[in-house]
């Protein structure tokens, strides 16, 4: 039974046409995969369908939409919910200090039955706990994974959270239709395959559902149809059946993609770090000893939880440390972010919207603040005395990362946040390279990227590694992504270094140090 019908639906944000003439249905218990480029038109799709603010307070969208066969126009993401749309965005929508079952059931809480909450309403009623972890349970087994109900969520991983995200969706009883939106790019491939396997439940049990993703093999795993949207066009809708991974890349692009890596070597930096506290993350960190060579590009790996973020946001002075750090030779006062950004370090955070941007500023402010902020660039007048900022120099600076980053935008005046995920980041990793770092860490920096945008990051991040010397520390949830790029990668696992191997050692020998299997490296 058809569930979905779009006819010549378009959108134009800022005189931008990101979506043109799209039309398609979609059954019940059909996985459609909807894929394409950062900027292609993806997310703003599926705000679309779910209602967001964000679509009418810039105009609305053009075309009719069909579901249940009866015409919509979803003002708010409470009508399309109450109509059976479900979504699980691409950044996180969670409350960090409640727990699994109160974001579970935020907002559908469970009530104790009392007589004060007959005379007085429901201001006077209690919650019924053990009843709401019953359901927060159900829908995290439906997922096949095992959560505390009662575990706060700034306590989780980051493959945990989108868990929760995604257990709060499946477990409204009313859900026809689930847009998700690339659910996979913060989970690790175990983790992937526990919810594709949900995911296939659930559409066996009626329910259809619209997934992204840049991960080709998910697609091809999970969907019955892809759709292929390139710079706000629809490209293709066909089976997946039949369909070769280059054949959709390749569509999905629309040009020719050199995905050849190289690799380097050299000397700098030595790094102990016994402890770190991890606010958001299982597993702390210690007992972290390696030296990374001037000019090497060093991975960090290992399965989510395990603590491998905590090292660079420890060293970064995000997280709480302790221990000794180098770099260049000089010894690195931890727990005071700028103290790194002075000793030649710059950062780019895996959570981009709550570290990295400022969403509600320019592109141009975004990609100059932290050179204007510790090193005093992009400033007029008399130094420490009268300074203002220098707009020119920053929008001049700022064309020329956007220009070489392809980001995709209107302008350098556009403000981050009206951005895809995908040039969100590259936004961030620009904002780096304007601090001409001696060493640059760098956390998932492909995370929601898709196939094109992520051979350009990871070629620029080579090139700057081979034309300046950068030394580069990438950590990644994405092994191949890894080896690709890096000379060596440390592989930890509960919160230690399991090993460090040549990125050329075979693909198994990281896995045994993944699963915690040591004997044969030591």
């Amino acid at each position: 039974m058809q569930i979905l019908r779009l006819e010549h639906v378009g959108k134009n944000y800022f005189n931008n046409q990101v979506l043109c003439d799209i039309s398609f249905s979609l059954n019940s218990g059909e996985i459609l995969g909807l894929i394409g480029e950062n900027g292609a038109g993806k997310s703003t799709l599926l705000n679309i369908l779910f209602g967001m603010p964000e679509i009418f307070s810039t105009g609305g969208y053009d075309g009719k939409i069909f579901f249940n066969n009866k015409p919509v126009k979803f003002n708010s993401p409470e009508q399309a919910i109450k109509a059976g749309i479900g979504m699980v965005h691409q950044e996180f929508s969670l409350i960090p200090d409640f727990t699994a079952t109160e974001n579970i059931l935020l907002n559908r809480e469970i009530l104790n039955t009392t007589l004060l909450k007959y005379i007085f309403g429901k201001r006077t009623a209690t919650l019924n706990k053990s009843e709401m972890n019953q359901k927060a349970n159900e829908a995290m087994n439906k997922l096949g994974i095992n959560i505390a109900p009662d575990m706060p969520v700034k306590k989780m991983s980051t493959g945990y959270k989108q868990f929760v995200e995604t257990a709060r969706e499946i477990s409204k009883t009313n859900i026809k239709l689930l847009l998700l939106d690339e659910p996979t790019a913060v989970l690790t491939e175990s983790e992937a395959e526990i919810l594709i396997t949900a995911l296939q439940k659930l559409a066996h049990s009626g329910t259809a559902i619209i997934f992204t993703s840049h991960r080709l093999a998910e697609i091809k795993e999970l969907c019955d149809r892809i759709i292929i949207l390139r710079d706000g066009k629809m490209i293709k809708d066909s089976a997946v059946f039949g369909m070769s991974t280059k054949e959709i890349a390749a569509m999905m692009i629309g040009r020719e993609k050199n995905l050849s890596q190289e690799i380097y070597t050299d000397d700098i930096k030595n790094f102990n770090q016994p402890e770190n506290k991890t606010p958001n993350k299982i597993k702390n960190v210690r007992d972290i000893s390696f030296e990374v060579k001037r000019g090497e590009i060093f991975g960090i790996g290992g399965l989510a939880g395990h603590g491998k973020l905590g090292i660079s946001n420890g060293i970064m002075g995000l997280y709480p440390a302790k221990g000794k750090v180098k770099l260049s030779g000089k010894k690195l006062q931890l727990n005071k972010p700028r103290a790194a950004l002075l000793n030649g370090a710059a950062f780019v955070s895996e959570d981009r919207r709550n570290i990295g941007l400022l969403l509600d500023e320019p592109l141009y402010l975004n990609i100059a603040f932290t050179a204007m902020s510790v090193k005093r660039d992009f400033l007029t007048g008399i130094p420490y005395i009268f300074q203002i900022r220098d707009e020119n120099a920053m929008k001049n600076e700022a064309g020329k990362f956007i220009k070489a980053l392809e980001i995709k935008c209107s302008s350098v005046e556009q403000k981050a946040g009206e951005l895809s995920g995908g040039n969100q980041q590259k936004i961030c990793l620009a904002r780096a390279f304007v601090m001409k770092p001696e060493i640059l860490f760098i956390n998932e920096p492909t995370r929601g990227i898709d196939i094109g945008a992520k051979n350009l990051i990871l070629k620029t991040l080579r090139k700057y590694n081979q034309d300046n010397g950068m030394t580069i520390i990438i950590t990644s949830s994405e092994l191949e992504e890894l080896r690709n790029i890096c000379n060596r990668i440390a592989i930890i696992y509960e919160g230690r270094i399991a090993g460090i191997l040549p990125a050329a050692a075979p693909v198994e020998d990281f896995g045994l140090l993944m699963a915690g299997r040591y004997e044969k490296f030591n």
